[in-house]
């Protein structure tokens, strides 16, 4: 039976906590919509800075949040043939096939709340047929979260952009979700060498049992102790998911000349600029982005869980903290603070 309201947890004022909301009205479905009852939500740092205002101001408050989770179809609206009602279901910002349909505005206690076209702070939402894709039977529901961003983007890289050979020296420069699911991805490469680099020692222990064969106590040694792990070359690859402009800038310091490349998925505040030594492009280092780990989420998604699942590797271990969605405030907070990994917040478990 589809329930007539919920609640959510909505930035209404940017820089200030989320609020939470009860009574926020579901409306009818349009065409290329799907209701989703959330079972559980993720949470990185690209929702840190978009409710603490490090994107600029936002033009959608009181803004429903959330781009990555997992649940449960409940009602789809005209047109929507890729699920169906009762279908397990991922739920990320990447878009996929389908329709995309537009977002909804809810009408609430304390007025109209906008959404976009994926929401997951709530204990329901309305989602385009795009943001979905089935769950793969095998991926229980908390652990479906991380094919929501985490693993699309991170091991996304690896699979859709580096396309490494088994050998080669590579860095991961940040171990949030992000990064870290890069270094498992390369880890199935078997690199000659897979350095973790972060200014935490924590993460970095972690990344050595993860299976970095070195790791790097970020700060002013890190191109030194670079070159001394590579003979003098630098690194085939690094990928960036620090979060700063500095970072991207040692990322591209850390490969080598003639073919070394810096893969960048972070997304530094607003007006922050990254600024490049020329020589270091005229030498043949290479320096790309990365919208989401070049990912298609109807092929990868199923891809990316199998190929994570037939290496045994440890999924799980990238939920640090699970939080209620009453206490998601602490999980931003946490985040921000980096005392986490990556956050799971729990909703509706199945």
């Amino acid at each position: 039976m589809t329930p007539q309201s919920f609640k959510a947890a909505i930035l209404v004022r940017t820089g200030s906590p989320l609020e939470l909301i009860s009574g926020i009205e579901i409306p009818d479905l349009r065409q290329g919509q799907v209701l989703v009852k959330i079972a559980y939500a993720g949470l990185c740092h690209s929702q840190v800075m978009e409710a603490r205002g490090h994107r600029g101001v936002d033009a959608y408050l009181p803004h429903m949040l959330g781009h990555e989770g997992t649940g449960h179809v409940v009602a789809t609206g005209p047109k929507v043939e890729k699920i169906k009602v009762g279908d397990r279901v991922v739920l990320g910002w990447i878009k996929g096939e389908g329709h995309e349909a537009r977002g909804t505005v809810y009408s609430s206690p304390i007025g109209n709340i906008n959404a976009g076209g994926v929401t997951t702070f709530g204990e329901y939402a309305i989602v385009s047929e795009n943001r979905c894709v089935p769950l793969p039977d095998f991926i229980p529901m908390d652990i479906g979260v991380l094919l929501g961003c985490a693993l699309p983007t991170g091991a996304g890289i690896v699979l859709n952009q580096l396309r490494p050979a088994e050998g080669i020296t590579a860095g991961v420069l940040g171990l949030g979700g992000i990064g870290l699911s890069a270094l498992l991805a390369l880890s199935i490469f078997k690199p000659k060498t897979l350095v973790a680099i972060d200014c935490e020692q924590a993460k970095l222990d972690f990344a050595k049992e993860l299976g970095a064969t070195h790791t790097c106590l970020a700060g002013d040694a890190t191109e030194d102790e670079i070159k001394q792990l590579t003979a003098g070359a630098g690194l085939d690859a690094c990928i960036e998911a620090a979060g700063h402009a500095a970072t991207i800038e040692l990322g591209v310091k850390l490969v080598r000349r003639n073919g070394g490349r810096c893969i960048f998925a972070s997304h530094p505040p607003a007006g922050d600029m990254i600024r490049l030594d020329p020589f270091d492009l005229i030498s043949g280092k290479k320096i790309e982005g990365s919208w989401g780990g070049a990912s298609h989420p109807d092929v990868d998604i199923p891809r990316i869980a199998s190929l994570f699942t037939s290496n045994k590797l440890p999924l799980r271990r990238l939920l640090s903290h699970v939080y209620s969605l009453d206490n998601i405030n602490q999980s931003l907070d946490d985040l921000e603070s980096r005392r986490i990994v990556r956050a799971l917040i729990e909703i509706s478990p199945p």
